[in-house]
């Protein structure tokens, strides 16, 4: 059975309808022209892209059982169904509080289903090359707004924001309905023809650990925290990028959406780059340069005076936000096994979700009371970049003891 199974053309559907639900970080395009249509001011527009990216955890969890119970498929159908409908919604919406409901909370939902889903099937049909594939696949969702932000500037521009929406809402869901169709849910026990998995050795293999038990070791709470200032610079740019560049540096809205596509795909291109770099020199000693490198990001950022400086930024921010994302499972995985993997990382993703809630609310907070100048934000953002770098000396910390435990605990040979 395992010999008619096409897992690359699962792979290639997988990381289209994660181009899709990758949208959701073009929220930046559609954002001003919400607060027009509405009257209202940018943090009660950006309370949708909040609830959308918050509620991320819950429907990961739903999504990775799902696919762990071999409903792969119905998964995808399921979420993206929602996330279509969402997006529909949000085009039919005569309210902010209607935006919360469609943009938030339906099409939300409907993108951790996916999200985790794709991501979760894909690494058990690729043991043998489970960092590539989840590198593409999560680079799909992390490109998605490259193609998505000029489109979606473009039928604002001609139609309407709620014109916009409700389009794009219609060609996502076909879209993805008709990728699910070529999605089969991987057997169990999945060992790809001619691949022999690697004997174990016993050292230094992580013990699979269910959720329950994850959250009592204190290293969860490290690691979620050190994902939550990881993306949280990310979030911040991510969702106001348009608005930066419009509001700080004088460019078009069209000018703007051509850099929010730079910084999607830089945020694309991080996950392979820094995937590569953590294999290379491990991950924690990778999370050390990103964050020393956010924090220097963020100070360019608050100095620049010229679209160079911001270019520079928002590009680096986006390899940064982009490895910080690439990272995370494999750090998950490493520490609590891969048994419980699909319910340990989106309970890990909640450090995510801290970003995406606190992240745009600080940001635009800040340029509020300073006259729409995000200035002080990238101040707030660099200073958090330095406790992430504190914080991977902890985590380090915690790695050598372990490891210690394990070498007295493992039987000499």
């Amino acid at each position: 059975m395992n010999g008619i199974l096409n897992r690359w053309q699962i792979l290639i559907a997988s990381t289209i309808i994660n181009l899709c639900v990758g949208a959701v970080y073009a929220f930046s395009i559609f954002a001003l022209p919400l607060t027009e249509l509405f009257n209202v001011s940018m943090s009660t527009i950006m309370v949708a892209f909040t609830i959308n990216a918050a509620i991320s955890p819950i429907p990961m969890i739903l999504g990775g059982r799902m696919v762990d119970k071999g409903k792969a498929k119905t998964a995808i159908f399921v979420g993206g169904a929602l996330f279509g409908g969402g997006f529909i919604l949000s085009g039919l919406s005569t309210a902010p509080w209607m935006l919360y409901i469609s943009y938030g909370l339906i099409a939300g939902i409907g993108q951790g289903i996916v999200y985790s889903s794709t991501i979760g099937n894909t690494g058990k049909l690729f043991p043998d090359k489970r960092g590539l594939a989840a590198g593409i696949v999560t680079a799909g969702y992390g490109g998605g707004t490259i193609a998505i932000a000029p489109v979606a500037n473009l039928l604002i521009g001609n139609f309407g924001v709620q014109s916009a929406l409700l389009t794009l809402g219609v060609a996502f869901l076909l879209i993805i309905l008709g990728c699910g169709l070529f999605v089969k849910p991987a057997p169990t026990g999945y060992l790809p023809e001619g691949w022999i998995p690697p004997a174990k050795s016993g050292k230094g293999s992580a013990i699979n650990t269910p959720w329950h038990e994850m959250i009592k070791k204190p290293i969860f709470y490290v690691i979620a925290s050190m994902f939550l200032i990881g993306a949280l610079s990310g979030m911040m740019v991510t969702s106001n990028a348009s608005v930066i560049g419009q509001t700080m540096f004088g460019l078009t809205a069209g000018a703007a959406a051509l850099y929010v596509s730079l910084y999607s795909l830089s945020n694309c291109l991080g996950r392979i780059f820094w995937g590569a770099i953590s294999d290379k020199i491990g991950r924690t000693y990778c999370l050390m340069m990103i964050y020393i490198v956010i924090a220097v990001l963020m100070l360019v950022l608050a100095q620049a005076t010229s679209v160079t400086g911001f270019a520079i930024a928002i590009i680096g921010i986006g390899l940064c936000f982009g490895g910080t994302m690439g990272i995370f499972p494999s750090i998950v995985g490493e520490k609590f096994g891969m048994k419980y993997y699909g319910v340990n990382y989106g309970v890990t993703f909640i450090g995510y979700s801290g970003a995406a809630f606190f992240g745009p609310r600080i940001a635009n907070s800040v340029a509020e009371a300073n006259g729409g100048m995000f200035t002080n934000a990238f101040y707030i953002a660099l200073i958090i970049s330095l406790i992430g770098l504190l914080l991977t000396f902890v985590f380090k910390n915690m790695e050598v003891k372990q490891q210690k435990q394990d070498t007295t605990l493992t039987p000499a040979s």
